[in-house]
């Protein structure tokens, strides 16, 4: 949420009923501003102060909402990854050791790994497991 004023004292990220009493408390202030003498100094001070208290309770209830945002996702990604992690010792088991220094050996120089082919003997690759297949009814563009 952000809180913003133009010169008609319209309030943006305020709704409802705070949004009402920010702009009474902002309509207030500018009365005082215009009309203040050296004795409604401490009113203004009070009313600045509201505002300002105002404010800050805005942001914080901001705040706390995109806390439970991120914690949210936080969690998500947390499973995601145990999620993977499990995959990934499962792909390993699966493996035969030929497999396994194979993709040592692409992982240490960057290359992409090889498709697999039919005369490989045993399991399928690690890399054959976890790409998804597609399947096409036609030419593709």
């Amino acid at each position: 949420m952000i809180l913003l004023t133009d010169g008609s004292m319209r309030v943006w990220g305020v709704r409802g009923h705070d949004e009402m009493a920010m702009k009474l408390l902002f309509w207030e202030l500018e009365q005082h501003l215009k009309s203040s003498s050296g004795a409604s100094v401490v009113a203004i001070d009070n009313k600045i102060e509201q505002a300002m208290d105002l404010v800050k309770s805005h942001l914080m209830y901001a705040v706390r909402e995109e806390v439970e945002v991120l914690k949210e996702q936080i969690k998500e990604l947390i499973d995601r990854n145990s999620q993977l992690e499990q995959e990934n010792t499962l792909l390993k088991t699966l493996a035969s050791p030929e497999q396994m220094a194979q993709f040592q050996a692409q992982v240490q120089t960057g290359s992409p790994p090889a498709p697999p082919t039919a005369a490989t003997p045993g399991p399928p690759s690690a890399a054959a497991l976890a790409q998804p297949t597609s399947h096409s009814s036609g030419p593709s563009a």
